[in-house]
C-alpha cells in the first residue's frame, strides 16, 4: 500500500504566488503570576510577512500582503494567514518590513505604499493588521517598478532600486534625500546596507557591483566580475573576527557560487561554487554565521558563513523555483517562498564541529582499552595506560 503524504506543518501554500518575505518579532511583557515579587517576564511571537499574487490579469488569484503566525516550538505556520490584505489589481513585487516591527514598506508596479503595523486583541487572542498610510506618497509615487527595498539595520535609512536604474536613499521618516542617482546602473536588481550603515551596494543586470559611501554621496569602489559571473544577490554582514564582509551571489557555467570581498580594501577575497543549478534567491543571518541560497530547482541550501560549506539542504522544499528568502531576527529560522504559493520555515541547528567530539572519542577509546588490559593482562598494564590518558 502507498503511503500518503502528510503535509509537513513548516510549510503551507496560501493561494497566491509569493514574491516577498520578511519576518515580525512581537514581545508581549507579563507579570510573573508564579509569585508576588513583581517581576516582568518576556514571551515573544514570530510572524511572517509574504506578498505576492496573480498580477494585473483577470486570472482570479488576488494580489495580497499577508501575514502568517510562526511556532518555534513545534516549526508550524499557521494553516491559514492571520491578517490578508487584498490590493486590488497591484501586484506587491517587493516588500521591507521595518526593522522595529513598525510596518511594511511594499512595492508595485507604479509606486511605494507604506502600511502601518496594527493589532488587536489580548496576548492570547494576538492578530497583527496592517493599515494603510499616505505619509509616503510624494516621494514614492509614481517612481515606477521599485525592484530592490531595504532599510539599514537601525531602520534610519530607506534604499529603494528601481528598474528604471534609478537609485534613491532617504532618511527614514523624513523621507529627506540622502542620494539620488538617476543612471546608478541599467536596472536596478539588488541593494543592501553595511551593518554600521556607512555604505550601500548595488547591482544591475549587467557589469559590476557598485559600493557607495552614504556620507561622501560618492561611489567608493567598482566590484569587477570575473569570467563568465552575472553578479545575482548582494548582502553585507559581520565576520567571524567581527570585522564587515561583503557576500555576491554569482551565476556562473559551473552553477551558482559565492563570492566574498573585503570591505577595507575592497578586493576579493575569494570564490566558491555552493551550488550547481542558479542562485534565484539570498540572505544572510544577522548573526554572520549562515548563508542561505534558493535556487530555481526549488531547493534550498545553509551553508557555513566562515567555511562555505552546506550545512543543511531541503531538497524540492518549493515546486516552483525559490523567490524570496529571509532570516528570523535570531538567526535560528529561515523562510522561504515560491512561485508556487508555498511558503515554509527551516529551524537551524548548528553543527558541533568535529574538534568539539574527539576527545570525547579519546576517551571512550581508552576507556575500553583499560577495561580490556584490566581483564586480559592484568592490573599493572591497565593502569599504565590510564597514565597514558592522563597526560594527554
Amino acid at each position: 500500500m502507498r503511503r500518503k503524504n502528510i503535509p509537513s506543518p513548516n510549510s503551507k501554500k496560501y493561494g497566491v504566488p509569493l514574491y516577498s518575505v520578511g519576518w515580525v518579532l512581537i514581545r508581549f511583557k507579563d507579570r510573573d503570576r508564579s509569585g508576588d515579587n513583581g517581576e516582568v517576564s518576556n514571551s515573544t511571537q514570530y510572524y511572517v510577512v509574504l506578498a505576492g499574487g496573480g498580477g494585473e490579469g483577470r486570472s482570479g488569484i488576488p494580489n495580497a500582503v499577508l501575514i502568517s503566525s510562526f511556532d518555534s516550538d513545534t516549526n508550524s505556520l499557521s494553516d491559514h494567514p492571520v491578517f490578508k490584505l487584498e490590493t486590488r489589481s497591484d501586484l506587491p513585487y517587493r516588500t521591507a518590513v521595518h526593522p522595529n516591527g513598525d510596518g511594511v514598506l511594499c512595492s508595485f508596479p507604479n509606486s511605494c505604499r507604506w502600511y502601518e503595523m496594527g493589532e488587536k486583541g489580548s496576548e492570547e487572542l494576538y492578530k497583527l493588521i496592517l493599515k494603510e498610510s499616505d505619509k509616503l506618497q510624494p516621494r514614492l509615487e509614481d517612481v515606477g517598478q521599485q525592484l530592490s527595498l531595504v532599510f539599514n539595520n537601525e531602520g534610519s535609512a530607506l534604499a529603494a532600486g528601481g528598474e528604471d536604474g534609478n537609485l534613491r536613499v532617504f532618511e527614514w521618516p523624513s523621507m529627506v534625500i540622502i542620494l539620488d542617482e538617476a543612471s546608478a546602473h541599467k536596472s536596478v536588481k539588488d541593494l543592501d546596507f553595511s551593518p554600521d550603515g556607512k555604505y550601500l551596494v548595488s547591482l544591475g543586470n549587467s557589469g559590476p557591483a557598485k559600493v557607495w559611501d552614504l556620507t561622501s554621496k560618492t561611489t567608493t569602489a567598482s566590484l569587477p566580475k570575473e569570467n563568465d559571473e552575472v553578479f545575482c544577490f548582494c548582502r553585507f554582514s559581520v565576520s567571524n573576527d567581527a570585522n564587515q564582509v561583503l557576500y555576491i551571489a554569482a551565476a556562473t557555467g559551473k552553477g551558482g557560487s559565492i563570492v566574498t570581498w573585503d570591505t577595507k580594501t575592497w578586493k576579493r577575497i575569494g570564490s566558491k561554487t555552493v551550488v550547481r543549478d542558479t542562485i534565484s534567491a539570498f540572505s544572510v543571518s544577522p548573526d554572520g554565521k549562515f548563508l542561505a541560497c534558493g535556487t530555481t530547482q526549488g531547493d534550498v541550501f545553509i551553508l557555513n558563513s566562515a567555511s562555505k560549506q552546506v550545512q543543511t539542504v531541503v531538497r524540492k522544499a518549493h515546486l516552483g523555483f525559490v523567490t524570496a528568502l529571509s532570516f528570523s531576527h535570531d538567526s535560528r529560522a529561515l523562510a522561504s517562498v515560491s512561485l508556487d504559493s508555498s511558503a515554509r520555515v527551516t529551524l537551524i541547528e548548528e553543527k558541533k564541529e568535529a574538534g568539539e567530539l574527539s576527545l570525547w572519542v579519546v576517551f571512550v577509546i581508552l576507556l575500553a582499552v583499560v577495561a580490556y588490559f584490566m581483564k586480559n593482562q592484568g592490573i599493572q598494564l591497565g593502569a599504565t595506560v590510564l597514565k597514558i590518558f592522563k597526560s594527554l
